[in-house]
């Protein structure tokens, strides 16, 4: 996966190529990383990269120049790196949402683009013309506003490293986490067997692995329905989670 990020603070991006799965990823050369910033791109004494919006009102609005230029830079170090042509996203609160299926997407899109190029707003927004001229999907991580597209643009990037092929040591872990089928997670325990009180449930003890698929999944199931019920209108169950289902009513019912 190759990736660059047009950034006003490209230095918050250390929490990505510094710690954790993706940092590793990076090092391990499963994803090439640049970090792009716009001011250098910008002409005059004070290198500006806003001004204020024209039709009055607050605040003050990206410059198309600036960031035209950074993107035209992060394509052609696209052509020069893997050579290919990647998609611009732009991270934005009128975007689509960025749920567990449009991250499967892009990750599914990512062996015919190569990567993306991501680019952060800052203030009330960029220029509309730059993004009809070079943005190619606009994503949201939720409706609110923060005030700028680095932490969403590390979420985005976060999600889509995680999924690359060998970039988590467990490969399952990935698979088994919440919405990956359309429903939440399990609950989680590790040592020790005891905790204020609170003890492990047995069946995670037992060692009885199609009890213990049983149990996580009626467990799922029953928090998604408890938290999030509407996740369940487009979870399709295997023949085997049915039964296990019929199984719960019939307990219950009984």
């Amino acid at each position: 996966m190759w990736c660059a990020v047009i950034s006003l603070f490209p230095e918050m991006f250390n929490a990505i190529t510094q710690h954790g799965i993706t940092a590793r990823a990076i090092q391990r050369g499963l994803v090439k990383f640049h970090s792009i910033n716009p001011r250098d791109f910008a002409v005059g004494n004070y290198r500006r990269v806003d001004e204020r919006p024209f039709g009055g009102g607050p605040g003050m609005v990206m410059m198309a120049e600036p960031l035209s230029k950074a993107i035209q830079y992060a394509k052609q170090l696209a052509q020069q790196e893997i050579g290919q042509d990647v998609p611009v996203i732009y991270m934005s609160p009128q975007g689509k949402t960025l749920n567990e299926q449009a991250v499967c997407e892009l990750k599914q899109s990512l062996p015919h683009t190569g990567g993306l190029i991501i680019l952060c707003g800052r203030y009330e927004g960029v220029d509309e013309r730059l993004i009809q001229r070079y943005v190619d999907a606009e994503y949201s991580i939720g409706d609110y506003v923060l005030t700028g597209g680095e932490l969403p643009a590390m979420v985005l990037l976060d999600s889509l490293i995680r999924r690359l092929p060998d970039s988590m040591s467990d490969a399952q872990s990935a698979e088994q986490d919440s919405f990956v089928d359309g429903m939440l997670d399990c609950p989680q325990y590790t040592k020790p067997d005891e905790f204020e009180g609170l003890a492990v449930p047995d069946v995670l003890k037992s060692g009885h692995h199609a009890n213990i698929e049983k149990w996580r999944f009626l467990q799922r199931y029953q928090r998604t329905q408890a938290r999030r019920p509407e996740l369940l209108q487009h979870v399709v169950l295997s023949k085997q989670q049915q039964k296990w289902l019929k199984e719960l009513d019939n307990v219950s019912s009984g």
